[in-house]
């Protein structure tokens, strides 16, 4: 749940009248852009949302603050605070009808209470700084590249739909938007077979995870495609990955199976549960596992090839690495019941150990001093609890 019980939130829903019991009729919405609603505000009937509860009840998001955001700000812009919600709301199936161009409204009283707050708490006050970040980015000038926001998040932690639900908030705000994750930058099926067999008898070594199964010049490559795609250029691709491929063990999709993206782009939302790691070094390293060191060497290489391209970075932090077990587990579950293959339980268990050493000796210092390249006024830190929700 979000933090707010459940009677909190029905005595909430009772005191704003503004509240239909089901969402009116969508009424078609003008050009999805801020500018837009300036020359055709949307009227009250198709934005119920337009009540002062509404309001106060996106104030006690406890990021807001950290995303630039008060209360006077949010009654500013509610109308876009709407159109967007309920563009959320659509996307993960909460309400039906309409189009992401014209969807049914999705005021947070109409909301399941976690809906609600993962919506108006958590993504979107997420999104609002993600976009003051491109706006500053853009008046440095920064060469006419886009920003690149690093996403330090732990695995199973929803890292995925919050940075698919990003992109689509930031196309719906006219940003130009592409998303990769280090995942998709493993190294294929039969190259990580000859990293285990160079690192004989080393556990985090013998599976994809850990610093070192990664193909660096893969992703600097893309990273680097994507920042200087000009209009009418050469196409990027961004490579994919195969989780599910060899029982689970994946393998990098083939390239008539990568997506494309033209440029310009605004915006490169770049993701990965170790990305902003520092290493420790070889004697701290050793400390925290015997089989650390030879990932720590290879994380020494990772701040140059990827974290150099992040202008920003967003922290999701987990109440405890202990999290990932139980959320590996869910993502594992989802992929057998859609006939995608996925490890076993037992699979999940052995698969999630190998990356304990990495959390517990890099953990900290992510915690303490932020990403690898990370600086003041560029870094989010979002703290949620063992069920996803925001930490209160």
């Amino acid at each position: 749940m979000s933090g707010e019980s459940d009677e909190g939130w029905r005595a909430w829903r009772e005191q704003n009248t503004h509240a239909p019991s089901s969402p009116p009729p969508p009424r078609p919405l003008p050009h999805p852009t801020l500018s837009s609603f300036a020359l055709h505000p949307p009227g009250p009937c198709f934005f119920p949302f337009l009540s002062l509860k509404n309001t106060d009840y996106i104030a006690t998001s406890p990021i807001l603050a950290a995303c630039g955001l008060n209360k006077a700000a949010v009654a500013a812009a509610v109308p876009e605070w709407a159109r967007l919600g309920a563009l959320v709301a659509l996307r993960l199936g909460l309400t039906k009808g309409g189009s992401p161009d014209s969807p049914p409204p999705a005021p947070p009283s109409t909301l399941p209470p976690s809906a609600a707050s993962r919506i108006y708490r958590y993504y979107l006050p997420i999104f609002f700084w993600v976009r003051g970040q491109v706006e500053a980015h853009k008046k440095k000038g920064a060469g006419g590249g886009p920003l690149v926001l690093g996403i330090n998040a732990p695995q199973g932690c929803g890292k995925t739909t919050l940075v698919s639900e990003l992109d689509a908030l930031a196309a719906a705000s006219g940003l130009a938007a592409a998303s990769v994750s280090i995942d998709d930058f493993y190294l294929t099926r039969a190259e990580q077979a000859a990293l285990a067999a160079a690192n004989a008898g080393n556990p985090l070594l013998e599976l994809r995870g850990n610093a070192g199964s990664h193909d660096l010049k893969l992703g600097q490559d893309t990273l680097a495609a994507l920042a200087s795609a000009r209009a009418g250029g050469t196409p990027v691709s961004l490579p994919r990955y195969d989780k599910a491929a060899h029982g689970g063990l994946g393998d990098r999709a083939a390239p008539e199976a990568w997506p494309s993206v033209d440029g310009p782009l605004d915006l490169v939302l770049l993701e990965g549960w170790m990305l902003g790691f520092s290493p420790v070094g070889a004697a701290a390293a050793a400390s925290v596992s015997p089989h650390l060191p030879a990932v720590d060497a290879a994380l020494s290489s990772y701040k140059a090839a990827w974290d150099s391209f992040a202008h920003a970075w967003l922290v999701i932090e987990a109440p405890s690495a202990e999290c990932v077990y139980g959320w590996r587990a869910e993502a594992e579950t989802a992929l057998r019941a859609a006939g995608r293959g996925g490890m076993s339980e037992a699979q999940v268990k052995d698969f999630c150990d190998r990356y304990m050493p990495a959390y517990a000796a890099y953990g900290p210092g992510l915690v303490a001093a932020g990403p690898t390249t990370a600086s003041e006024g560029r870094l989010l830190v979002v703290k949620v609890r063992e069920d996803r929700s925001l930490d209160e």
